[in-house]
C-alpha cells in the first residue's frame, strides 16, 4: 500500500487541525493550505496524493479551485468537505471529478474508511498506468529493428497509419517476418492503446465455431449455446482486432466480415439485432499471392481490396540482409539479460556466416539461432563454430555467379540502376510479376514492394 501524502484546503483553523492531527497519527503525511490560491501553490510544491477541499472559502472557490488542481493532475483524488445542505454543489463538484464528499460536522472514521479507499483507487491507477507503460515499451516501434531502407520506410508508415483514423490494415509477409510485432506496435503507438488488442489465430478456430467466436451468439443459437455470448469483435470495441492469418477464412464467413468491416455492424449468430461497433481491423497473412488466391476464387475481391486500404510488405530477412546482424545483436542484449550472460559481440566470420544463410524462417529463426547459442555457449563473443551445424554447412551456390556491373569512375545512382533492371525484367515478361521476381532472384512482394516505391504500380 502507498503512504499517501495528504492535503487540507479548508479557512476553518480547527478543521485543518483536526484532520492534520488524526491523520498523521494514522501514518499519512499532512500539509495544510487556508485558501484556494494557496492550496493551488502547495500542490504545485508537494504532489499531494489526495486532497481535502472546502467548497466555501474566501478567494477563489472550491469549485473553480477543483478544476485548477485537475488541470495540474487529473488524476489525484479531490474529496470535497461541504457544509449540510449543500449537497447539490457537492454533487456539481462531483461531476467536475471530485472523488466524494464529506459533510460538517464529519466523523473521523468516515474519513479514514475514504481515506483507505482513496488509496485503493489510487494504487489501481498507477498498477494500471504501470502495466499500459510496460505493453507499450515491449510493443514500441524501438524494437522493430531494422536498419535497411525498406524497413525504415515500413516503420515511417506504420506510424503514421498508427496515429491515422485508418481502420483496416494488411500486413503481407512470410512467417517469422514480424508481422505480429508489427501488428501491435501499431496498436500500442495509436489513440486506441488503452482500449483492448485483441488476437485471433484464424487458423486455430474451427470453421464451425469462428463466426460465434467472432461474432458471438444468442442464448439457444445452437445446441452447445445455453447463455448469450460477446464475440471478439464486440470484446475489442474501442480498440483494435488482429486477425492473423486471414486468408485462411473460409468465403462463408468474409462475407459477414466484409459486412463487419464496411458497416461497422453485425448479427450475432441466432440474433436479429444489429450490433455496432468502433474497431480497428489490422489483418495479417502470410500467403505470398493473396491477389492470385482472389483470382483463383479463394478469396473475396470485395474483402481483398477492402483490407487493402493500407498495405504493408514485410520482406524475408534474406532479402534485407543489412537488418541481420543489428537485429542478432538485439537478441543478444535480450538473452544477456534473461540467462545473466555477457555476450559483448560477433565475429567476423559468425557475422559472414549469418549473412549468407538464407533465414527461411526469418526473424524468428534468427532469434532461436541466437537464444540457442546465448543458452549453451559459455563466451563474450561468438564464433562460427558456436552456431549450428547448418548455418556452419551452408554454401549459397548462386553467390558470385550472377552477371557484375563495373563502377564508373564518376559514380552512379543504385536506385536508378534497380529501377532501371525492374523494368527491363517487367517488360522482357510483358509485366508477369512472378517472372520478373524470378529473373531477379526476389520474390513476389518484395518485387511488388520495390514496384510501389519506384511508381511503377
Amino acid at each position: 500500500m502507498i503512504q499517501a501524502k495528504i492535503l487540507v484546503i479548508d479557512d476553518e483553523k480547527f478543521i485543518t487541525r483536526s484532520l492534520k492531527q488524526h491523520l498523521e497519527k494514522e501514518g499519512y503525511e499532512v500539509v495544510t493550505a487556508s485558501t484556494g490560491e494557496e492550496g493551488i501553490e502547495v500542490f504545485k510544491a508537494d504532489s499531494p496524493d489526495i486532497i481535502f477541499l472546502d467548497l466555501n472559502m474566501p478567494g477563489i472557490g472550491g469549485i473553480e479551485t477543483l478544476k485548477s488542481l485537475k488541470k495540474l493532475n487529473n488524476d489525484v483524488v479531490v474529496i470535497i468537505i461541504t457544509a449540510h445542505g449543500d449537497i447539490e454543489t457537492a454533487v456539481s463538484a462531483i461531476k467536475s471529478g471530485a472523488y466524494d464528499f464529506v459533510e460538517k460536522p464529519f466523523e473521523l472514521d468516515r474519513i479514514s474508511v475514504l481515506i483507505r479507499k482513496a488509496v485503493e483507487t489510487i494504487q489501481l491507477k498507477r498498477e494500471v498506468t504501470f502495466l499500459r507503460e510496460e505493453k507499450f515499451d515491449t510493443y514500441s516501434f524501438n524494437n522493430i529493428i531494422g536498419e535497411s531502407e525498406e524497413m525504415q520506410e515500413i516503420i515511417t508508415l506504420s506510424k503514421k497509419v498508427s496515429e491515422s483514423d485508418a481502420n483496416t490494415i494488411l500486413i503481407q509477409g512470410e512467417s517469422g517476418t514480424g508481422k505480429s510485432l508489427l501488428a501491435r506496435a501499431i496498436h500500442y503507438h495509436s489513440a486506441r492503446a488503452s482500449e483492448p488488442f485483441v488476437e485471433v489465430t484464424c487458423t486455430a478456430i474451427p470453421e464451425a465455431l469462428i463466426e460465434s467466436e467472432l461474432f458471438g451468439h444468442e442464448k439457444g443459437a445452437f445446441t452447445d449455446a445455453k447463455a448469450s455470448k460477446k464475440g471478439l469483435f464486440e470484446v475489442a470495441s474501442g480498440g483494435t482486432i488482429y486477425l492473423d492469418e486471414i486468408g485462411d477464412i473460409k468465403l462463408a464467413t468474409q462475407a459477414k466480415l466484409l459486412r463487419a468491416l464496411e458497416d461497422k455492424t453485425f448479427k450475432r449468430v441466432g440474433g436479429l439485432k444489429d450490433i455496432r461497433v468502433n474497431v480497428r481491423i489490422v489483418a495479417t497473412t502470410n500467403k505470398k499471392d493473396l491477389e492470385g488466391a482472389v483470382k483463383d476464387g479463394d478469396f473475396r475481391a470485395d474483402l481483398y481490396y477492402r483490407l487493402k486500404v493500407f498495405p504493408i510488405y514485410l520482406l524475408p530477412l534474406r532479402e534485407r540482409k543489412e537488418d541481420i546482424i543489428p537485429l542478432a545483436m538485439h537478441h543478444v542484449k535480450s538473452f544477456n539479460k534473461e540467462f545473466r550472460k555477457n555476450v559483448k559481440g560477433i565475429s567476423q566470420g559468425a557475422e559472414k556466416l549469418l549473412i549468407n544463410y538464407p533465414w527461411y524462417g526469418n526473424a524468428r529463426e534468427l532469434r532461436n539461432v541466437i537464444e540457442r547459442v546465448c543458452l549453451l555457449e559459455d563466451t563474450d563473443i561468438i564464433f562460427p563454430e558456436h552456431l549450428p551445424s547448418e548455418i556452419i554447412k551452408y554454401v549459397d551456390t548462386e553467390s558470385g555467379d550472377g552477371a557484375s556491373i563495373d563502377l564508373p569512375s564518376e559514380g552512379l545512382s543504385l536506385k536508378g540502376v534497380e529501377k532501371d533492371l525492374i523494368v527491363q525484367a517487367l517488360k522482357r515478361v510483358e509485366n508477369n510479376q512472378t517472372k520478373a521476381a524470378k529473373l531477379l532472384g526476389i520474390s513476389r512482394d518484395a518485387l511488388r514492394y520495390k514496384m510501389q516505391k519506384f511508381s511503377l504500380l
